[in-house]
């Protein structure tokens, strides 16, 4: 925990945070002094280590299994939270799978599995996060998109169109929000060194893409989401997209 302990008392729901950017960002918001819920799909090992990093680290926190995709799943898994800390600060959107072929070999089921979890989980945690919220007349609310959602990649019209779908819905929860002080953002990390990027074909085509001629790490996304969530700085910024992609993208 930090000396300054910033959202000490405060209340965290990362998605997918047993591994990658979930679990750092995870790491970064207990840093700070938040209660961490770290939700996972299956990984319970992973989620369970998650956690006693956090603990590691003089803050709270708990692991609870959901499919963030699933309505009935999102709406226990928000009621748990509530039972044990009565209220939720600090909504991280994370959990997302990737599914990537051509369009022309692209099956329905893995079109709808990518939009289920990467962009309707998104709209089911933020409307369940919203009503708390709201309540509460303040919150942050961090949306994960992605590089792709902005520029579109080959072999990815499922993950691109949900990763574009959530810039949308950012900007628009963002004005709905505003007014009852919470806020919400997105970060659109570029190329990651995660289990999701570990086996690219065309890793070296990618590298040639990026100024800084590195992947980025876990921890630089999870320091933007850290400055977002726990920064007074940041307190006056809503409906923005940062990326963090070495420069790869630059509008």
């Amino acid at each position: 925990m930090t000396a300054e302990a910033r959202l000490q008392g405060q209340v965290a729901i990362i998605t997918g945070a047993s591994r990658g950017i979930g679990r750092a960002a995870a790491l970064a918001l207990a840093a700070e002094g938040a209660a961490v819920v770290v939700n996972y799909a299956s990984s319970a090992a992973a989620a369970e280590q998650v956690l006693a990093e956090i603990r590691q680290l003089g803050s709270d926190g708990m692991a609870l299994q959901a499919d963030v995709g699933q309505a009935d799943q999102v709406e226990a898994l928000f009621a748990a939270v509530m039972e044990k800390y009565g209220r939720v600060d600090l909504l991280v959107n994370n959990a997302g799978i990737a599914r990537d072929t051509l369009l022309l070999r692209m099956k329905l089921e893995d079109w709808q599995a990518v939009i289920d979890l990467n962009l309707t989980g998104v709209f089911l945690c933020t409307r369940a996060a919203s009503k708390i919220m709201l309540k509460q007349r303040s919150g942050r609310i961090i949306n994960i998109t992605s590089v792709v959602g902005e520029i579109g990649n080959a072999g990815q019209a499922n993950y691109s169109a949900a990763k574009a779908g959530v810039i949308g819905f950012t900007k628009t929860v963002a004005r709905e929000l505003a007014s009852r002080g919470i806020t919400v953002n997105a970060v659109a990390p570029g190329f990651i060194a995660t289990d999701m990027t570990a086996n690219l074909k065309q890793g070296e085509e990618i590298l040639k893409q990026i100024p800084l001629g590195r992947y980025g790490q876990p921890e630089d996304v999870a320091g933007v989401i850290r400055f977002l969530a726990a920064d007074p700085a940041a307190a006056y910024m809503t409906g923005q997209v940062i990326n963090i992609d070495g420069g790869m993208v630059m509008a």
